[in-house]
This record gives C-alpha cells, structure tokens and sequence, in this order.
C-alpha cells in the first residue's frame, strides 16, 4: 500500500468545513442586517416607555396631574408633558423624525398623580410600520403584543 497515492481533490470533510463556515457567515449577516426602520421604531417605543414612566414618577411624587400629549394636539413639538414643572426638562422630539404617535381612545395619556391611572395605549407609527405601547394602569407601559 505504499505505493497509493493521494487524489487531487477535497475530502468530505474539508468540504463540511467549509461549508459550516459560509452558513454560519450567512447567519451572522442575516442577523446583523435587521430592517432599519423596524429597529429605529422599536428604540423610540422604548424611549418613549421610559420617558412615560419617568414622568409617572415624577407626578406621583409630586402630587401634581401630568398628561403626556402627541403632536396632533399639542404643536410646535412631537409631543409634550403637559403639568411638569420646568425643571423636570423631558424631551419633546423624536429621534427619528418621521415618527408619529396616537393615543388609543383619547387626545392624551393620563400619567397621574394616582398610583393607578387606568388602562392606556398609544400606537407610534413609522413608514408602514406600527408598534403599540401600552399599561394596565398599575404596570408600567411597554411595547405591546400584537394583537
């Protein structure tokens, strides 16, 4: 059997190598590529979820009614906190400015000074794209499921 020699061309194995290689490339760029404005809407819901929460907070703690109302209402700004005191200086803009918001039955989002404020939604709109952020009352908002 000395004598045998190797063939020219690749082992089953090496071909497997290779190939296990180019999927998991694949998957890592099919990963890494998500939809620009899925991911610029989903970041604004969770900046909007957090600014909501924040100015919940800061009525209860201060005992004063605070409202949170989108630009369709309130112009001049994407939308606003109206009953904060100055000094609190939430955001009033998006970040992408292609965003619009809607509260669910209603003008405006009811964020205190009671501890429970009642079910709210708000959906936030870009290009074709909808998410829904919304609270029982007692919970804090979030992005919704969809329904």
């Amino acid at each position: 059997m000395a004598g045998r020699r190797r063939s020219g061309g690749f082992t089953l194995v090496e071909i497997l190598v290779v190939l296990l290689i180019v999927a998991l490339g694949a998957g890592v760029v099919s990963l890494a590529l998500r939809d620009g404005t899925e991911s610029r809407l989903d970041r604004e819901g969770e900046r909007l979820a957090t600014l909501l929460e924040a100015a919940r907070a800061e009525a209860r703690a201060g005992g004063i009614a605070v409202r949170w109302v989108p630009a369709a209402v309130s112009g001049g700004a994407d939308f606003r906190f109206v009953g904060l005191p100055p000094s609190a200086s939430l955001p009033t803009r998006w970040l992408d400015a292609g965003v619009t918001a809607q509260v669910v039955g209603g003008s405006s989002v009811q964020l205190g000074p009671e501890a429970l404020i009642g079910a709210q939604r708000i959906v936030l709109s870009l290009g074709d794209r909808r998410l829904e952020l919304a609270t029982d009352g007692l919970g804090p908002f979030a992005v919704a499921a969809p329904s």
